[in-house]
């Protein structure tokens, strides 16, 4: 349901959320008169908050307490009110500083990456890696290790690059992997690995039928690097222990279920999943982010990309009273900046 609020409610709303952002208590109308400069008497605030808590944005956590804002005022203040401001030098200095010298391999680049979020938001940094099923791949190599030992090395033609050992069940000389590697290139160029696994199916049925021993055995390895493919993809967290900042997850039981949360990552992946899809920043606010065992958390998520390409997605997990005004440029800047990097370095 949308709302229109006038100038005064505004104010209000705006006031009790800042102050909630900031001491993570209830705000009575007293405090707000005090605090801020709304020019109205304590009896005016107390009427304007009961009519914010009528529409849902404010909510009484107990009869004697003051009122905090509701997930519904929260997205209002967020949409409508907040001002987001250009990230400051001093932070885009840090967040620079933290990705001094890191090695352009992509898992440690973006295993680092949820490192400097948390580290710049105090908060919880979460980074999602690229579902490399979903990318196109330029190339394909064997190289032998060992007796049956093969490193196999996948490349996108976004520039990332997959490194795999597999065991083969027969010993293979590196000139027949090099046959393979020509065979397989002129055929599975361009497919992504789920495109793959199905063509690979399909020329073992044809080969079985011209008989050739060569293309059979490089059909039969590729299909072994195909089939280990997982479809998920990994994700990176860092910060868990700012929760024992917020007053607000103070209670042992609620800890529990939150830390057992982030052990099962799937609905996090999920979550995260739903941002590749947007551009700019996202924000998932309390019960907006399906997150059921961990209520109370907001995310602020932006994608990551290599050209045209979008890989992942990369943001900040924190209570719902973060300060977004701070938290969302420094997520956009993050994201341009890992993009960048992918861009020059790969």
């Amino acid at each position: 349901m949308r709302h229109d609020l006038g100038d005064r409610a505004r104010k209000i709303l705006e006031a009790v959320i800042q102050d909630y952002i900031r001491t993570a208590e209830p705000v009575g109308s007293r405090a707000l008169s005090r605090r801020y400069s709304l020019d109205l008497s304590p009896a005016t605030i107390r009427n304007v908050m009961a009519d914010l808590e009528e529409i849902g944005f404010l909510t009484q956590p107990h009869t004697s307490a003051g009122r905090i804002p509701t997930d519904s005022g929260l997205r209002y203040y967020v949409d409508s009110i907040l001002e987001v401001k250009d990230i400051s030098t001093q932070e885009q200095e840090l967040i620079r500083r933290g990705f001094a010298g890191i090695t352009p391999e992509v898992a440690q680049l973006l295993k680092h990456s949820s490192k400097v979020l948390s580290t710049v938001s105090r908060h919880i940094g979460l980074v999602l890696s690229p579902k490399f099923s979903r990318l196109r791949l330029k190339q394909i190599e064997f190289i032998r290790l060992d007796r049956r030992l093969i490193l196999v090395i996948l490349v996108g033609e976004s520039g990332l690059i997959q490194n795999r050992i597999i065991e083969t069940d027969e010993e293979l000389a590196q000139e027949d992997l090099d046959g393979f590697n020509r065979y397989l290139n002129d055929i599975l160029g361009g497919l992504t690995i789920r495109e793959m696994k199905v063509k690979v199916v399909d020329e073992m049925r044809q080969e079985k039928n011209r008989f050739d021993h060569l293309l059979s055995r490089a059909l039969t390895l590729s299909r072994k690097v195909f089939e280990a493919d997982s479809e998920e993809n990994d994700i990176y967290i860092e910060g868990q222990v700012n929760l024992f900042d917020y007053p607000e997850f103070t209670d042992v039981a609620a800890m529990k279920s939150i830390f057992k949360a982030f052990e099962d990552k799937s609905i996090l992946v999920k979550l995260l999943d739903k941002t590749l899809t947007a551009s700019g920043v996202q924000i998932f606010i309390g019960s907006e982010n399906e997150l059921t065992e961990m209520p109370g958390f907001t995310l602020i998520a932006s994608r990551y990309s290599r050209g045209s390409i979008h890989l992942g997605t990369l943001g900040v997990l924190g209570p719902t009273r973060l300060n977004y005004s701070r938290i969302i440029p420094v997520v956009d800047f993050t994201a341009r900046l890992v993009s960048h990097i992918l861009e020059s370095d790969l």
